[in-house]
């Protein structure tokens, strides 16, 4: 039985995934005042000793108030208030870290992907391109576009590792929260590269595309910022490691529900064009269950419009049909909705604060109905 059945036909949000929204929203909103008054101090900062790098700040500021979903920032939070944690400082300062991080990924991705807007504004490297061009300066505006964002990207990981230490003076559990950390900040690099290898050798099988799967977002969207909230609440071991199972399933979930919107998902609903993981490339579990699954002639068409720049509007559809109709996205629909009853299983075994266990409940509600 497809679960996902279960949920089809409301007609209005339920408590849960009203109470869930309520405290997203109010944790947001608290965030991006922290992270707008970080990076005006940090302008300022700048602007004393060097004029001309405060268009460093900027960009980065453009992207951190362009959206995003604050998601990892608020498993941070909701983990440390759920396992107990009292003063919201020090949550909240790792929870500034977490986001840079997640800025500081991002800005090099879209170089490495050659992806020109990110939520629905131009990506840092186009940024500065045509700044170069617009002054007419020497040498070639590409060039330098990279280069520069690439800076931007640094900084926001400076600013990462400035607002992680700053928690650590608050809690006697600096050694592990440390390791967690550097863990996450090393796997999801590692789960990167794994991408970009199999992207271009297409020969990956389910267990690569899982151990991607694993890294880049099981352990890095999810399972580690709940880790770094529970360690710095002061959770045992025994609810760590539950919470961690929790966190891995909803991780791969939330990136295969990625995957899935990087082929039908379009610019006004995720930032990104319309099949944009088409043209990037990318091999995921979407694409091998569909090579798997719609034979050599349709099978054919979909792996040539891998990596194709700028493919039309309508060999992307031809794409997106052959996808729907060898049942491919059913199966990656079915992978999604495993892990989420994994997640909600994991979650049944503890025992947590309000709080916490409105939000992590709620994530799972909001992921079974996820369209961006």
């Amino acid at each position: 039985m497809n679960t996902s059945s279960r949920h089809r036909g409301k007609t209005r949000p339920s408590t849960e995934a009203t109470d869930f929204a309520g405290s997203f929203d109010s944790f947001r909103k608290q965030l991006d005042a922290e992270l707008v008054s970080w990076l005006e101090r940090k302008r300022d900062a700048v602007a004393a000793y060097a004029p001309d790098a405060v268009e460093l700040v900027d960009a980065l500021e453009a992207l951190v108030t362009a959206g995003g979903k604050r998601l990892r920032p608020a498993l941070v939070y909701h983990a440390y208030r759920g396992c107990g944690g009292a003063d919201p400082a020090p949550a909240m300062s790792v929870a500034l870290a977490v986001e840079f991080l997640h800025s500081y990924l991002l800005i090099h991705d879209d170089i490495m992907d050659h992806a020109d807007v990110r939520r629905g504004v131009p990506a840092a490297h186009v940024r500065f391109g045509r700044l170069h061009r617009d002054h007419g300066w020497h040498g070639e505006a590409d060039d330098y576009g990279e280069a520069v964002a690439i800076l931007v990207g640094d900084l926001s990981h400076a600013y990462a590792v400035e607002a992680f230490s700053r928690a650590l003076g608050a809690t006697p559990r600096s050694a592990r929260l440390r390791r967690v950390f550097f863990s996450m900040s090393e796997e999801v690099i590692a789960g990167q590269h794994l991408e970009m290898r199999v992207a271009m050798s297409r020969v990956a099988g389910e267990r690569e595309l899982a151990r991607v799967l694993r890294l880049k977002s099981g352990a890095y969207s999810v399972e580690r910022p709940v880790e770094l909230g529970a360690v710095l609440a002061g959770a045992g071991d025994a609810e760590l490691s539950k919470l961690r199972r929790y966190g891995a399933a909803v991780g791969e979930a939330f990136q295969l529900q990625d995957d899935i919107l990087g082929v039908f998902g379009d610019l006004e609903t995720v930032g990104k064009p319309v099949g944009g993981d088409v043209s990037e490339g990318k091999f995921t579990f979407l694409i091998f269950h569909t090579l798997r699954l719609a034979g050599p002639e349709r099978g054919g068409i979909v792996e040539r419009s891998l990596g194709k720049p700028d493919p039309s509007p309508e060999e992307i559809e031809t794409v997106r049909d052959i996808i729907r109709g060898c049942g491919a996205l059913d199966q990656v629909r079915e992978m999604i909705e495993k892990r989420l009853d994994e997640a909600r299983e994991a979650l049944g075994e503890l025992e947590l604060r309000a709080e916490g266990r409105t939000f992590l409940e709620g994530l799972i509600g909001f992921l079974r109905e996820r369209r961006r």
